[in-house]
């Protein structure tokens, strides 16, 4: 499992999911959010949920794709994620 340098995210390949299933789940539970890769190319977004919340987390997600969310390549990813975490440490 793959943390991209100066981010919480974890990366993890398809076959790290297939193989080792338990330590991604504990990644998962852990940081709330794994990016699962293929060919080192983001292709899904694993996120944690809970029963209390999953009707609006769907809801959120289907919002931002109707609104036009675009996919982007990973390192441009990571900037803006540090770009807004930096802004929510100010």
């Amino acid at each position: 499992m793959d943390t991209q340098e100066g981010s919480a995210l974890r990366f993890v390949s398809i076959r790290e999911l297939r193989n080792q299933t338990a330590v991604v789940w504990k990644a998962l539970a852990d940081e709330k959010d794994v990016v699962i890769t293929s060919n080192g190319k983001p292709i899904a977004l694993l996120s944690a949920l809970e029963e209390e919340n999953l009707e609006a987390s769907l809801a959120a997600i289907r919002r931002a794709r109707r609104h036009g969310v675009q996919v982007v390549s990973p390192r441009a990813f990571l900037e803006v994620y540090r770009q807004r975490a930096g802004a929510d440490d100010g």
